[in-house]
């Protein structure tokens, strides 16, 4: 028998972009980066499929980088909410 404890489901967090008329939609795990150290992510309309791992340095800059309108992100994609 094990005694190791189930991975407890991740609390996932939509971008605030993210809605029911399709586009790019993504979602993250913040709750993941506490255990694991790493960030997921992840297409909304596909919650079963991949999620790309990020660590907790690399997400936060994504984050800043998106928010800031930095030149390497269309218009369209300054939706990420923290």
């Amino acid at each position: 028998m094990s005694t190791t404890p189930a991975p407890l489901p991740l609390a996932w967090i939509k971008s605030s972009y993210s809605s029911n008329g399709g586009g790019s939609c993504l979602e993250w795990s913040p709750s993941s980066y506490s255990t694991s150290g790493t960030v997921p992510v992840r297409d909304s309309k596909d919650p079963q499929g991949p999620a790309l791992l990020f660590s907790g340095a690399a997400f936060s800059s994504f984050v800043d980088a998106v928010k800031t309108g930095d030149p390497a992100f269309a218009d369209g994609e300054k939706y990420v909410t923290p």
